[in-house]
Order: C-alpha cells, then structure tokens, then sequence
C-alpha cells in the first residue's frame, strides 16, 4: 500500500482516517476502523473478519485478538452508518467535482450469493448478479458520476417479508424495529431524501426497469424537483398528445408506438468502446403516462418517451421515461449520454466485489451488513479521489479501463 501511495498518499490516507475518526470518536473504533479498512484495500483473496485478522495481526497468537475487536467493530459497536457515509461521499464528492460536475444519481440494486438461511434477508430471489432466482441477500444502491467518474454513496439491504414478518427472524439479526418491509424502489427514494438531506449536488436520477414502471417513485421524484430518465417495459401504457399538448385517442403500449411508421429514428452515438462506437437508433414522442400514479389524466405531467433501435434486433426493444426540465434545452445526443450512464452502475459493483471484498462479509446480523457495507463505501471514496489524481480526466480511455488500482 505505501509503495502504490508513496509518501504524499499515505499522508492523505492518515488525514482521511483521522477525518473519518471524527464520526467513529472511540479511539478503539478508530482503530478497528483503519486496520478493517486496509484489509479490504490491501491484497488477499478473501476479505471478511477473520482472514483480515490474520493478515493484521501478523502471528497467530494475536490473531484471536484482532479478529474479536474487528467483530465486535462490525457487529456490535453503535456507530453511525449514516454519519460515516456522509463523511466519505463528501470526500469523495468533493475530489470529483474538481474534474467535472455531478450529472447523474443511479439507483440499481446487487445481490450477494449466500449458502443457508440464516444471514439477514436471504431467500431464493432473483438477482441481475447470477441472472437467475438463486440463494442471495440483495442491496439496492446509490450512485454519483460525473462526466467520467462514479462513486457509490449509499445502500440498502432489501428485506423480503418473510424476514421483515417474522419476530423470531427479525430478533436473530437485530433488525431494528423501525425497520419495516420496502420495495426496492421505496428503498431507493430513502436514499434518495437521504443525499439531498445531506446537499449532495442534484444530478438527473436514472434507473432500470424495476424503478421506471413504479408510478409512486416516478410521482416522488416530480414531487422533489428531480429530473428522471428511468427505463419502462414495452407493455408500458401511455397516450399519445396532439399538437395542443392534449392527451387524445386510447391508451396504447409503448411498443404500439414505437412501430408508428410515423416515427423517425436516427442514429446517436453516446460514447467510444474500446473496440467501437456505442451507438443505436433512436425516436422520441411526448407523451402521457397511462399508469394510475394518483394524479388525474387531465392535470397529469406529460413526459417524453425515447425509444431505443438496437442494429442487431427486428424492433426498438429499449424504453425510457425522460422528465428534464425543458430549461436545460438538452438535445437527443445530450439526453442519450444522460441515460446511458448507468452502465457505471456495473462498474461500480465489479470494483466494490473485485477489489474490496464487498461480497466477503460472512456475518448474519443486519447491523454487521450495513457496518461492513459502511467501511466499503469509505475506502471507495478515498480510492476515487487518489484514482483523479493518477488518472484525470484527460487520461480519457486509459483512466476508465483501470480497475481501482489503489486497492490492490
């Protein structure tokens, strides 16, 4: 680590420690905190308590020793998830808004694979990670990024019913009592309220699926002020307006309409591959969401519809929702490299899993989880900003095919 560092960077790791000491106070937490943190920076292919135990303690008569103050760090100690956060996403925050501005906010959600049944929220569920329904706990996130960076500032462990409606569950992992069951789209709009509580700078909030065809999460965005380009399904309805501005005919899929031969589509590139231009073929309509989201048909926002053309497929087969404020006068190019941001989310859960054993944790209770999550977030933040320093912007390509090298 003080080889990839050098000596200025170690300086800047003391000082973060220190600045993250603050929230922690306990000298012993400090402690526990940074010999926790540099085992999931350092190298080593597993990175839960007890081998970064006996990696840090060096000989195993202390190896018991540091793996019981580690635990009980992480399990037992009443520190703040919240207050840590915040500490390390303003780092972080702070260091890539001196490359460039704060664009986009990405809601997604993880899974963890796990064996048995007793870690806190597991069940069989579907999760993106292994493209199946399987055994895993899932985490719904909060991600920043600018033109080029990204850094996680926020998660969530998703809390199925079967764990949020069971006392014997919920006393086993320490589940909170105010903790009760949300969707994964409630448990993105928490976070959500969450950063702008703590004034992290506003960005244009994308998301799949799962969160653009809840009319609840796109009808608390609008309550906030915040613009939105969120994917839908195809058979997501709408209706079409006339020149007016006036809803007219009847309700029709997005797919109906993507098929209008009316509708022109023509080709955006949104950004340079490593192999190729990223590009498809791309229409848009403004249109009135048919979903019941509370709001009357004659008074509800009407937002605009892009429809995405893929060259290998017969048929547009990507739908998104997009509400900016017309303010921005953002054309189809700039609103396409907008959307198509949230392939950082991608990045963002390979390099927390790939580098600092995001996916390690072995504990079962739902304190440990989030502590652990905590430390994570933490080193990604510093992790970001020395990356800016190595890698800035105008490393262009080289910069964002590096994996976070610092971990290493």
């Amino acid at each position: 680590m003080d080889q990839e560092l050098g000596l200025d960077g170690v300086a800047r790791l003391e000082a973060y420690f220190d600045r993250i000491g603050t929230v922690l106070g306990d000298d012993r937490r400090r402690a526990s905190f940074a010999t926790y943190a540099l085992g999931l920076m350092s190298e080593g292919d597993r990175k839960s308590v007890e081998p970064i135990a006996a990696r840090a303690a060096g000989e195993p008569l202390a190896t018991q020793r540091v793996h019981d103050r580690l635990l009980h760090f992480a399990v037992d100690s009443k520190w703040s998830d919240r207050d840590m956060r915040h500490e390390a996403a303003s780092y972080g925050i702070a260091a890539m808004t001196t490359r460039g501005p704060i664009e986009t906010w990405i809601v997604d959600d993880t899974g963890f694979l796990k064996q048995g049944i007793h870690s806190v929220g597991v069940q069989r569920q579907y999760t993106g990670s292994a493209g199946k329904v399987t055994n895993c706990q899932i985490g719904a996130s909060l991600t920043v990024a600018t033109r080029t960076e990204h850094l996680p500032i926020d998660f969530e462990l998703y809390l199925p019913h079967s764990w949020t409606d069971s006392p014997a569950r919920r006393a086993e992992a320490r589940i909170p009592d105010e903790v009760t069951f949300k969707t994964k789209p409630e448990l993105a709009l928490q976070m959500i309220r969450r950063a702008r509580e703590d004034k992290v700078p506003p960005g244009v909030v994308l998301g799949d699926t799962a969160f653009g065809t809840s009319s609840d999460f796109r009808l608390a965005l609008r309550r906030m002020s915040m613009d939105y380009a969120l994917a839908v399904t195809k058979t997501t309805k709408i209706w079409r307006m006339d020149r007016l501005g006036r809803r007219r005919g009847v309700p029709l899929t997005i797919e109906e309409l993507a098929r209008s031969p009316k509708l022109k589509y023509r080709r955006c590139t949104w950004r340079e591959g490593t192999r190729k231009s990223l590009s498809s073929r791309f229409a848009q309509e403004r249109i009135v969401p048919f979903h019941d989201d509370g709001v009357p048909p004659s008074v509800r926002e009407d937002v605009l519809v892009l429809m995405e053309w893929e060259d290998h497929e017969a048929a547009p087969t990507k739908f998104y929702f997009v509400n900016i404020s017309p303010d921005r006068q953002l054309s189809t190019k700039q609103i396409v490299r907008i959307l198509k941001q949230r392939w950082r989310t991608e990045r963002v859960y390979e390099d927390l899993k790939g580098e600092l054993g995001f996916d390690h944790y072995e504990g079962r209770r739902f304190p440990g989880w989030h502590h652990h999550v905590s430390v994570a977030l933490a080193c990604f933040s510093f992790i970001v900003a020395e990356r800016g320093r190595r890698f800035p912007p105008s490393a262009g390509a080289r910069a964002q095919a590096h994996p976070l090298q610092l971990a290493a």
